[in-house]
């Protein structure tokens, strides 16, 4: 790839920004977390096409901890409905931290499944059968969305049950409600070992694009759970992902979101992309002091607030494909003239960041990478943003900075005037009024090349 690694660059330029941040303490009371590196710092997102994008530490594993429950609560959901999930654990704020006492009065019921207790409780109420365990049915919906085959690491699964009394604390008092079904030496097990589960940001990031994209996973096309249950656990990440942090995060970034004491943090934009981070240190709220500083400048700068109108999926690249072209030559030259192949790519509606990065990937996939020559045709596009109109332009630089030449059908000057466009991409970008010129003269300069 050559133009769409602008999106590489934007995540690689939040990664240098963030990077040398010191602030935040690691997880002790896991003891086996405190020997992660704390200068690890990925930064991963993938697209509902299946394009992965990543910076620094990316495909570092780590335990995935509390950015499991988001996947047990739609396993759970999936395998007895969301009534019966409803019945035994809520979907309401806590308004406290992820490892609080706080049980509904008059129910026992856990605040939401994104805390502890709800988790637990969560856990509990996967089916648990001798041909089918609950943990084995677990680490195969997990290994699902991430898109591979997850494993456990047992030092991390071991150093959790050695030390992990408050969350039995939290199992007994529900158990002591009335709450007949769960086990808690067997539910709390379970749960330490899902926690200890193996990842890397990559992994977390096709995990929240499954979820974006209404269950189906971009990389494998397979369905893991159905839309209902996706939107269901979108739902309580955006209100419950974060803790007692929910409501600001979900201000300032405005994405649905969860994150985890060994540094991981998932966001997921519906119909768009998945988002995750991976950093140690964590500020008083269990997070990632650099996920959440990583993601939420990200959201900022390229505007990806769930209250934002997004381009629909799929509707941005109207055709993407190779052309062979005879250039016109003098009579004499003409039986030797070879057909040119360029690359073609066209785009209609309005672009933002999550177009934009349609339209880049498919400048790569349209041949310029192998020919040297494509034709972005923008005729039928209504607008442009700021953030686009960047990501596109520093897409093309990267085109011309690889010796490649980029023409662009647009007449109405989508990409801005001739002196921007050059300074953005470090030369005169070649327009026409029609796609049949723009790819006549790039298939002549071709020709004069190889002449």
């Amino acid at each position: 790839m050559n133009a769409a690694e602008a999106v590489n660059d934007a995540l690689g330029a939040l990664h240098a920004r963030f990077a040398d941040v010191r602030d935040g303490e690691q997880a002790d009371y896991i003891p086996q977390l405190t020997r992660a590196d704390p200068d690890d710092f990925g930064l991963a997102l993938v697209s509902m096409d299946g394009h992965c994008y990543s910076a620094g530490e990316a495909d570092t594993p780590f335990t995935v901890q509390s950015v499991s429950k988001p996947f047990v609560y739609a396993l759970a959901l999936s395998s007895v409905g969301l009534d019966e999930v409803d019945r035994w654990v809520g979907a309401e704020p806590s308004g406290e931290a992820f490892n609080a006492i706080s049980l509904e009065a008059g129910t026992g019921r856990p605040a939401n499944a994104m805390v502890n207790a709800g988790a637990i409780v969560t856990t509990a109420l996967v089916p648990d059968t001798p041909e089918s365990p609950a943990f084995d049915r677990i680490l195969a919906c997990l290994s699902r969305f991430a898109g591979r085959l997850l494993d456990v690491d047992e030092e991390v699964y071991a150093s959790e049950a050695a030390t992990g009394d408050r969350n039995r604390a939290l199992a007994y008092l529900i158990r002591s409600t009335g709450t007949d079904y769960l086990d808690p030496v067997a539910a709390v097990d379970t749960y330490f070992r899902q926690c200890a589960v193996r990842v890397t940001a990559v992994d977390l990031a096709v995990m929240a694009a499954t979820l974006a994209y209404g269950g189906v996973n971009p990389l494998t096309g397979e369905t893991v759970v159905s839309a209902e249950v996706a939107a269901q656990v979108l739902s309580v990440m955006a209100t419950c992902g974060m803790y007692n942090g929910s409501g600001e995060w979900l201000l300032r970034v405005g994405l649905p979101a969860k994150s985890g004491v060994s540094g991981g943090l998932i966001a997921a934009g519906p119909a768009r992309f998945g988002l995750a981070a991976y950093s140690p240190p964590l500020d008083p709220a269990g997070t990632s002091v650099r996920g959440r500083a990583a993601l939420g400048a990200l959201s900022e700068r390229y505007g990806l607030h769930l209250m934002r109108n997004p381009a629909l999926p799929g509707s941005t690249v109207t055709l993407a494909t190779t052309a062979d072209v005879l250039p016109s030559a003098p009579a004499g030259r003409r039986e030797r003239a070879l057909r040119e192949r360029v690359g073609i790519v066209a785009a209609q509606g309005a672009l933002d960041f999550t177009a934009a990065e349609r339209v880049l990937y498919a400048l790569d996939e349209s041949g310029a990478e192998r020919t040297g020559s494509v034709v972005l045709d923008l005729r039928e596009v209504t607008g442009v943003d700021s953030v686009a109109l960047e990501l596109l332009h520093a897409g093309l630089a990267r085109l011309v900075a690889d010796g490649r030449r980029a023409a662009v059908v647009d007449p109405g000057d989508r990409l801005g005037p001739s002196d921007l466009v050059r300074e953005r991409t470090g030369r005169d970008l070649p327009r026409y009024g029609s796609r049949e010129e723009a790819v006549e003269r790039c298939a002549q300069a071709l020709a004069a090349d190889r002449g």
